[in-house]
């Protein structure tokens, strides 16, 4: 028998399993598992198995989910969700507090059978998934309580249907059915196809707990499954998976009124600076990237480190490697696990196989791979360029690209070289330097000094193709939430037709001086043609007929303007205190020139009224410091989107056009605007006022013309961070459906009555959120 001595030389453990008699009996007695509808399990169908991937080992039979089994489930959680809405909060709240007390009860349990089913080592079940779904039904039951306080004239949407990942099977399922259920809705939830168990239990435990019938259901199955709840008639769709399968729901939803939030794929940096705490750096890679296999959507698998110290970096984590106990996950010694299931080790096997064809070469601890199961060895690719398929693709397995950087802005330029934007992790000793850095890199999440932390009361979630919507803290429970609209109106005049024709000198009575606006400049269009504006059948002017490249035009100026989005609240706020003095003082051209097409006078005061409005907002809709478990201040940042599209109603032309501009710039974005086709002259006039406020060149574009047709271009531009519309049913689903490839967020709406369009809720969907957790105290 070794000494202790010898023992913390060689740092041998014995082994050390976990006991699964408990969980194995529970299997054992059901074996082949049905669906949970209406508060009850019913008869299995048509089964798949579900097996061990540490072992290869079936663990049990579950049904695979039908269109049929989908209506049903829906059916359950329609009839539910009226009555469970209209309870008070505080009847919400126990319920969500009973769920959370029993899955304490059962957290060992859990935490086993967690372990089994997904093949992560059992102290990252037991250590981290379990107190962290435990800890999101305190939170929202929490929520629940204060939630006529604190969203007063908020509504739950209704029923939501919910798809979860294979990575945190129960965590997901938390993260999602807490929200949902504190703010009044139902849910239909679909597990992972490899990972169902958990969630299995987790209705066992609604059930133990006499949760209503049909406030949760539960529908295992594989993708067929997810798409037939993602086109049953729910009203909310949240979605955590790849970003091809997200893609996919984003077009299948397009035009069908369903809220959707996606949490979608990544490929995080991982940055490290020469003056950071290597070892502590080193440790973070390690929780990072192998502890939980790699399968984090999070994980910081682009290593990205000084040069100066890179040497010396990577020479530390290769020690660290190789010290790495790869095993039995059931072992409370074992660092890492096996992956999901033998598909995903071939996805991983065939990723790297390419990296290294490309050019990078990996290194790999040399340890003893258990013979079973879906065990990869875990390893670091170096020498990989920029375009090395292990650089762009998301390996979601334990292994780490490592390339170096000489300056914090070419740090900054091979971080955000990615269409991902879902986190980052900064490590320096230099608080200016690191948070100087977490401005400018493109993630919804950004973590300094540390990785992968995670609490119910802040914000996940990602930008560009990492998805949009948050989950977790104030915003995530938003999510769950909606604003009644109000009552649609007709949509005002149509007489529009886009009959080119070319530009002719000036005719008595036509007003041909309108021009698009791009750069802070006015511009002939593109195509050297104008379309008529006709009142009650008589020609009253010409507009000119903007085209694909006049928008890429003013996406590219808008670009160029990007220190709007850098300026103050208070500088931002002047300029639009201008905007509206200098409108007032030509307030009678504007009046007349609505009065003489029909269109309301009042429009011009309201629109004043509207920029002081947002002026006096623009340096007040403050972030957060979040209250989480952990000691950090955490900071909950609104950010602008960047470049956003706008395409306006044609009701109250002046006053449409500036209910959507106005909250946009003033959250500082730059937008490229398309006023109402109809009557864009009401807001062609506007030119001369931005120039003589102060408004940089490029921060408002204007383009005329045919409303979809632009609106199609601003969809598809992978340069356009975010697109409202309000138009027609058609071209909503249009701009949802195009908007698809590059994932943006759109916000489509109904025409209303513009004289009370304003308020927080524009401000909010003028801006993402990200969260960036700074070590404080102890």
């Amino acid at each position: 028998m070794p000494t202790v001595t010898e023992i913390l030389e060689t740092m041998d453990y014995g082994p050390a399993p976990e006991a699964t008699d408990e969980v194995r009996a529970w299997l054992a007695a059901r074996g082949r598992f049905g669906h949970f509808i209406n508060g009850a399990f019913t008869k299995p169908g048509d089964t798949f198995a579900t097996d061990n991937p540490a072992t290869a080992e079936t663990l049990a039979e579950v049904t695979q989910g039908t269109a049929e089994d989908i209506a049903a489930a829906v059916t359950a959680a329609r009839r539910a969700q009226p009555k469970w809405a209209a309870m008070p909060g505080h009847a919400r709240a126990k319920w969500l507090y009973a769920i959370a007390r029993h899955l304490q009860k059962r957290e060992r349990f859990l935490s086993v059978l967690e372990t089994l089913d997904n093949g992560k080592p059992i102290r990252e079940s037991r250590d981290v998934d379990l107190p962290l779904a435990i800890r999101h039904f305190y939170h929202h039951a929490g929520w629940a309580e204060l939630l006529a306080d604190e969203f007063p004239g908020q509504a739950p949407y209704g029923v939501c249907g919910q798809i979860i990942p294979w990575n945190f099977p129960l965590l997901m399922l938390a993260w999602k059915v807490a929200p949902a259920l504190a703010a009044g809705n139902t849910v239909v939830l679909k597990p992972a196809e490899y990972t169902p168990l958990t969630a299995l239990a987790f209705a066992e435990i609604c059930a133990e707990v006499g949760l209503p019938k049909g406030v949760v259901n539960i529908v295992t199955g594989d993708g067929a499954t997810g798409a037939a709840l993602v086109a049953a008639p729910v009203d909310k769709i949240a979605f955590t998976g790849s970003t091809e399968v997200g893609r996919a729901i984003r077009t299948a939803t397009a035009g069908s009124g369903k809220a959707l939030t996606l949490e979608l794929g990544g490929k995080s940096p991982f940055i490290v600076f020469a003056d950071a705490d290597l070892d502590a750096a080193v440790e973070g890679v390690v929780d990072a990237i192998w502890f939980n296999q790699g399968q984090v959507c999070c994980a910081g698998s682009r290593l990205l480190v000084a040069e100066a110290v890179a040497e010396t970096f990577t020479a530390r984590l290769t020690a660290r490697l190789a010290k790495l106990r790869v095993g039995n996950p059931l072992d409370k010694c074992t660092d890492m696990g096996a992956l999901v299931h033998p598909v995903q080790l071939a996805r991983v096997r065939d990723l790297v196989s390419r990296g290294e064809a490309a050019g990078a070469r990996l290194i790999q601890t040399e340890c003893q791979l258990p013979a079973k199961g879906s065990f990869f060895a875990p390893g670091i690719l170096t020498g990989a360029q920029p375009a090395n398929p292990a650089m762009v693709e998301e390996i979601f397995g334990p292994v780490a690209t490592l390339s170096t950087f000489r300056t914090p802005d070419e740090a900054v330029e091979l971080a955000n070289n990615t269409r991902y934007g879902l986190s980052a992790s900064i490590w320096s000793e230099n608080l200016t330097l690191a948070l100087d850095i977490a401005a400018k890199v493109k993630a919804g999440v950004v973590w300094v000094n540390q990785t992968n932390v995670f609490d119910a009361a802040a914000g996940f979630g990602g930008m560009r193709e990492s998805g949009f919507g948050r989950e977790g803290g104030r915003e995530g429970m938003a999510a769950y939430l909606r604003t009644p609209e109000p009552k649609a109106r007709p949509e005002g005049s149509t007489d529009f037709t886009a009959s080119p024709r070319p530009d002719t000198p000036a005719e008595p009575g036509i007003d041909r001086t309108a021009k698009l606006y791009i750069g802070g400049a006015q511009k002939r269009p593109d195509s050297g043609y104008s379309y008529a504006i006709t009142h009650k059948g008589t020609e009253i002017g010409l507009a000119p007929l903007g085209s694909r490249k006049d928008i890429r035009n003013a996406v590219e100026a808008a670009h160029k303007a990007s220190g709007w989005s850098k300026a103050t609240g208070h500088n931002r706020a002047q300029v639009l205190y201008y905007i509206a003095e200098n409108l007032a003082a030509r307030a009678g051209e504007f009046e007349a020139r609505l009065k003489s097409t029909d269109h309301d006078p009042r429009e011009v005061e309201a629109t004043i009224q509207r920029a002081f409005y947002y002026a006096a907002w623009a340096d007040k809709f403050d972030g957060a410091v979040k209250s989480t478990k952990t000691r950090n201040v955490t900071l909950a940042m609104h950010e602008p989107f960047g470049v956003m599209g706008v395409a306006c109603p044609d009701a109250a032309p002046l006053l449409g056009f500036a209910s959507l501009v106005l909250p946009a710039i003033a959250m500082g974005n730059r937008v490229v605007a398309i006023p109402a086709p109809s009557m864009p002259l009401a807001v062609t006039d506007l030119y001369q006022v931005f120039d003589t406020s102060d408004l940089p060149g490029g921060v408002v574009n204007i383009v005329t013309g045919p409303r979809d047709d632009l609106a199609r271009t601003l969809a598809q531009h992978d340069d356009v961070a975010a697109l409202w519309y309000c138009g027609s049913a058609q071209g909503a689903a249009m701009v949802e459906a195009e908007s698809a490839a590059n994932l943006k967020p759109t916000w489509v709406m109904e025409n209303r009555d513009w004289t009370h369009a304003q308020g927080r809720s524009f401000l909010t969907r003028a801006t993402q959120i990200k969260t960036i957790w700074v070590p404080y105290g102890e």
